[in-house]
């Protein structure tokens, strides 16, 4: 099992679109038993794959271990795709992990997965937080996504010189998204980093939020879903080349 981490310091950069299209790749290109944690409180991802429905126990409750993670597991409507969901429950999650005081707690919880999953993908809250230095000691590879704009630039740098400074090892992959090309900002960004993979900004991946699918499922000849599938090859040739 191999755990990828969706996750950026900054916020509206299309970070939960790119992690449910991600998932679709995994369990349908790859064929993985694939599983989408959503550790983000706004639940977007939850909702774009229908798992919004009210449940007996709080997301929360996995993190202090009042339930089992697998007791909370969803099914999607795709196949080989299961959803651990996200509530409002998790605003309070880095104080709980505070509290604990349990530097691996997310990790273990990830470990008692591993024989059901071939591929995990969180879907992390923005911002450097408890929560992110967790997901950041259990990740097996963290993708971010950066829009060709200086803040969104400058928030990748803040997060590569944050896990440098904690000697962290986990590998980063950056990735262009929301990107135009028709815009001159955008295109001297991707001219200086020319081997970061590209999402490109289009009209089929706003409709995501629509019609709660990814693009795959709806739009498979798109530019769009070659994009993701060709970001998912990247991911898996990364994991095969031995990350941790």
């Amino acid at each position: 099992m191999a755990t990828i981490a969706v996750y950026s310091l900054k916020g509206g950069v299309g970070k939960t679109t790119l992690t449910v299209n991600l998932a679709w790749a995994s369990a349908i290109r790859s064929s993985r038993r694939t599983l989408l944690w959503d550790l983000d409180p706004q639940a977007a991802a939850t909702f774009l794959l229908g798992g919004d429905e009210a449940g007996r126990h709080q997301a929360q409750a996995i993190f202090s271990k009042d339930v089992a993670a697998a007791k909370l597991l969803r099914a999607t409507a795709i196949d080989r795709l299961a959803l651990l969901p996200a509530d409002t429950s998790l605003r309070q999650l880095d104080h709980l992990f505070h509290a604990l005081d349990k530097k691996k707690r997310l990790r273990k919880l990830l470990d008692e997965l591993a024989q059901d999953f071939d591929r995990i993908l969180l879907d992390c809250p923005p911002g450097l937080t408890e929560t992110s230095e967790q997901v950041m000691r259990a990740a097996d590879l963290i993708v971010v996504p950066v829009v060709p704009s200086p803040l969104s630039q400058r928030a990748f740098a803040e997060v590569a010189a944050h896990l440098a400074q904690r000697g962290a090892r986990v590998p980063l992959m950056p990735v262009h998204a929301m990107v135009d090309r028709r815009r001159k900002l955008h295109a001297e960004a991707l001219a200086r980093q020319p081997d970061w993979p590209v999402i490109p900004m289009a009209s089929v991946i706003e409709s995501v939020a629509v019609r709660r699918a990814p693009v795959g499922a709806f739009a498979p000849r798109s530019a769009a879903t070659r994009a993701f599938a060709e970001l998912w090859q990247a991911i898996e040739r990364s994991l095969a080349q031995g990350v941790r």
